[in-house]
């Protein structure tokens, strides 16, 4: 099961399995956790989502397959360097308030992995603080949106912004693939 991890078919994983996340802010964690200094090869994410999202039971096999796929997805998408994060959020063709709604939860997500890995916002540059400040206004929109063009407009200037700011956060804070390397012992 290597196909994309999409919001639709992730949060139909986690609901099949009496989850009552969404995979927008599951997808937020995970992002939050990378984004927070969280290893790439560390594979305590697993660990940390059962406790927050299912009451630290196991995970269904199939959850934790779909979550691994998404997570190595995630990953390759925060290292390819290209701006390559792509949200999961529900499509374009979604209700604009179904949209909105799961863009607050993956960054309430993103808020809450990010406070796991990194609880000192004064090792943090001004730039990362300003967006997790950014992040918690974003949380709090509770506005319902038209659905027009000028909405649609603004929906999409926020999640862009959203996924700009959490590269940021990566940049500065998370772990490179030569980060994960250094930690075996080499010979010299």
């Amino acid at each position: 099961m290597n196909k994309t991890a999409d919001f639709d078919s992730v949060t139909q994983c986690l609901t099949n399995h009496d989850m009552v996340v969404d995979g927008a802010e599951i997808h937020g964690m995970m992002c939050g956790m990378l984004c927070g200094g969280m290893s790439l090869s560390e594979q305590q994410w697993l660990e940390v989502l059962q406790d927050t999202m299912n009451q630290g039971q196991t995970l269904d096999k199939p959850v934790a397959e779909c979550l691994q796929n998404l997570f190595n997805q995630t990953c390759q998408q925060l290292v390819d360097g290209q701006f390559g994060l792509v949200l999961l959020l529900p499509d374009d063709s979604s209700p604009i308030n179904d949209r909105g709604l799961a863009l607050i939860n993956w960054v309430q997500g993103f808020m809450a992995g990010f406070g796991l890995y990194q609880q000192k916002l004064s090792n943090c540059s001004d730039d990362v603080r300003e967006v997790l400040e950014d992040f918690s206004d974003i949380a709090r929109m509770e506005e319902p949106m038209n659905d027009d063009e000028e909405s649609e407009q603004a929906l999409f200037e926020v999640i862009e912004y959203v996924k700009i700011s959490s590269l940021l956060c990566f940049n500065e804070l998370g772990q490179s693939l030569l980060d994960d390397q250094q930690d075996t012992p080499s010979v010299h």
